[in-house]
Formats: structure tokens, C-alpha cells, sequence
């Protein structure tokens, strides 16, 4: 099931510095942002692929159901990282005005690993 990971920052008075290193499990492929969303995003699950979501700025909510068990997860800060495992079949939702959402993947894209049916 998705988990929330806290992201190692640092904080003095010129602001804060957050760190993605040696943290995520697995190796970085691919990474992309999704921003002035107009619609729920997602929809889908993976058959290899693992995500880690973190908001850069404003927040959404993220839908998570693996088969056996779902939740909610609001991402509204930058050093909160919700890792997402292949199985866990998601939507993005209820993006902030201005909001941008990044992603890294553990693998490069492709359409074959995609599952659009829900469970």
C-alpha cells in the first residue's frame, strides 16, 4: 500500500532546502510535473512501475486502492513524498489554483505497463 515518506529538510533564515537522496526505493528513470490541472488525473496502475509524488506547491488529494484496502492522501507540502507501489491504483484530484505536482518514476514509460481497470 502507499506510504507517506518525510523528506529531509533543511531550515535556516534563508528558507528551506529539501534533499530526494538515497531515500526513494528504487533508482530514478524518469520524472515529470503536472500543473494547472483542469480534471482528475491517474486512473490507472502500473505492473512495474513505483511513483513518488511530492507537491511543489499548493496541494491535491491522491486516491489510493491497492485491492485490498484504500485511502486518502493529501499532499500539500514539499517535504512529504507518497511513494506509490505498481499495484496501487490512484487518481490525483482537487488540485490547489497554481498547484504543481512532481513525479519520479522507477521506469521509463511505457503504455504496455499501464492497468486502467479498477479493482
Amino acid at each position: 500500500m502507499a506510504y507517506i515518506l518525510d523528506l529531509p529538510t533543511f531550515t535556516d533564515e534563508r528558507g528551506n532546502l529539501t534533499v530526494v537522496e538515497k531515500i526513494l526505493p528504487f533508482e530514478i528513470k524518469r520524472f515529470y510535473y503536472i500543473y494547472d490541472v483542469t480534471d482528475k488525473r491517474g486512473g490507472h496502475r502500473h505492473k512495474k512501475t513505483i511513483q513518488a509524488l511530492i507537491s511543489l506547491g499548493g496541494s491535491c488529494e491522491v486516491y489510493v486502492n491497492n485491492g485490498k484496502e484504500s485511502n486518502k492522501y493529501i499532499l500539500d507540502t514539499a517535504n512529504k513524498c507518497l511513494i506509490l507501489n505498481p499495484e496501487d491504483w490512484h487518481t490525483m484530484d482537487k488540485f490547489s489554483k497554481n498547484s504543481t505536482l512532481l513525479v519520479f518514476a522507477s521506469e521509463f514509460y511505457d503504455k504496455n505497463d499501464y492497468i486502467d481497470e479498477k479493482y
